[in-house]
């Protein structure tokens, strides 16, 4: 194996390599297979531009945490070799345990799971294969190493993992609002009493950041007929394993059927196994399959997918009325020729929310001149800043359009 990698990245430019151990865990089965992970689940649909995978946001995020380390040692912060090397590790490693789609699909598979807990039992994985090589990773990744700074670089309010998707995604969506300075954020990065905090001359860069989040989030991630589709492919998958599970012939590869079958329980080297053989590429065949399947229901979801055929979604400040909702599911009853029943995976009603600056949970901290740390908001001088702190939920209502 080479000793000394460069890799190409629209987004950073040239991304250098040249640990033979960070290079091991690239060429991992396990890490190649985020090539084949959406980064932004079905988001293309709306974007076209945004065939971005897994797999390049995570060695963006790599070569973000390298450039803050540098900083921070340059600032007197001490980072070991060995601390420097785990922190790449865990980075690298973050969103190992994505399944096909990313967040779009997020709990559908296997319900009881959140991708974190997956990425955490792949690292255990590598790490077995690697004799320990990753234990101050994985310490990190959990938040039990001491050196708390260096986790929240890996999962916090400013980590190396937002810093890349904000510019990632905003650069293959051509949403220029979305844009972040990343090199001048890390560039103000500093630790205070073992926290991250950030220069005070850095006040306008946070506060540029915040806002770029809110917009991506409202515009991007959360985008109406992206958040349909994706909602329609959870509506797809949990029809097809109860359709599954009740004995109708569906199409299910031998992964995905034993998925269907699975009941909550540990995460053992099997469902690890057979979760990193999940794709895209795997459900969009079974998507295509559902196409032709007996069951209307799901053939019409699979059908809405493949083909691109939106269904309406209605937002809204206030909850949809109880009365609304059976109404339409009346007329998806008597239009569509199904059960009664099965109204519920074509009419679908919930919440959608988000929090641009969590200040209550993990507040961004501001390190004056003369040393004394304050929270974010309190520094600010826009009203509006602190209002972003605040939680904004949506109530959405989302049916067919040929009623």
């Amino acid at each position: 194996m080479s000793k000394y990698k460069i890799i190409n990245d629209p987004v950073h430019g040239f991304i250098s390599i040249p640990d033979r151990r960070i290079l091991q865990i690239i060429d991992d089965s396990a890490f190649q297979r985020l090539r084949q992970i959406a980064q932004m689940g079905l988001s293309y649909l709306v974007y076209p531009g945004a065939h971005h995978t897994r797999f390049q946001h995570a060695l963006g995020a790599m070569y973000l945490m390298g450039k803050a380390l540098d900083v921070l040692a340059r600032k007197g912060v001490e980072i070991t070799a060995e601390e420097r090397l785990a922190a790449l590790q865990a980075i690298l490693l973050h969103d190992a345990g994505h399944g096909p789609f990313s967040h779009a699909l997020e709990y559908a598979i296997v319900p009881d799971l959140h991708h974190e807990e997956m990425s955490l039992a792949v690292m255990h994985r590598i790490n077995r294969r690697q004799e320990g090589a990753l234990d101050m990773a994985i310490a990190l990744f959990r938040n039990e190493y001491p050196k708390k700074f260096l986790h929240e670089l890996i999962s916090g309010q400013l980590d190396v993992d937002r810093l890349d998707y904000l510019q990632r995604d905003s650069f293959y969506t051509g949403v220029v609002e979305g844009r972040i300075n990343a090199e001048r954020l890390i560039e103000m990065l500093t630790v205070h009493n073992d926290r991250l905090a950030v220069e005070e001359k850095g006040l306008y860069s946070v506060e540029k950041f915040i806002v770029s989040r809110r917009f991506m989030y409202w515009q991007v991630y959360m985008h109406k007929t992206s958040y349909m589709f994706e909602k329609l492919l959870g509506q797809t998958l949990r029809r097809a394993r109860e359709l599954f599970l009740s004995g109708e012939k569906i199409y299910a590869d031998e992964d995905l059927a034993w998925f269907f079958k699975r009941d909550t329980g540990p995460i053992d080297d099997e469902t690890v196994e057979r979760f990193l053989r999940l794709t895209d590429a795997d459900l969009w065949v079974h998507l295509k399959k559902w196409i032709s399947a007996g069951d209307r229901v799901l053939a019409f979801l699979a059908r809405s997918i493949v083909l691109r055929r939106p269904f309406r979604i209605e937002i809204s400040r206030n909850p949809v009325p109880p009365s609304y909702i059976d109404e339409i599911k009346n007329k998806v009853y008597r239009s569509m020729n199904v059960g009664k029943n099965d109204t519920d995976f074509l009419v679908l009603t919930g919440t959608m929310s988000n929090t641009a600056y969590d200040r209550k949970r993990a507040p961004i901290y501001i390190l004056k001149k003369f040393g004394r740390p304050a929270e974010f908001s309190e520094l600010t001088d826009h009203a509006y800043m602190q209002a972003l702190g605040e939680r904004t939920e949506k109530h959405y209502l989302i049916y067919p359009k040929n009623l």
